[in-house]
């Protein structure tokens, strides 16, 4: 599911950044929430219980 989410936020700030119609910083807050929801997901896969 976070794979699902970060592929979404990724392609929402692509689209954002190729469109006219940018919201200035909100594009780059939706790449970071997906590199924070990715790396959180690397992460949280490598445990061991």
């Amino acid at each position: 599911m976070l794979w699902t989410i970060t592929i979404i936020l990724f392609l929402l700030w692509v689209v954002g950044l190729v469109s006219s119609y940018t919201l200035g910083g909100w594009i780059h807050i939706l790449l970071v929430l997906a590199i924070i929801v990715l790396i959180y997901n690397l992460i949280a896969g490598r445990r061991v219980v």
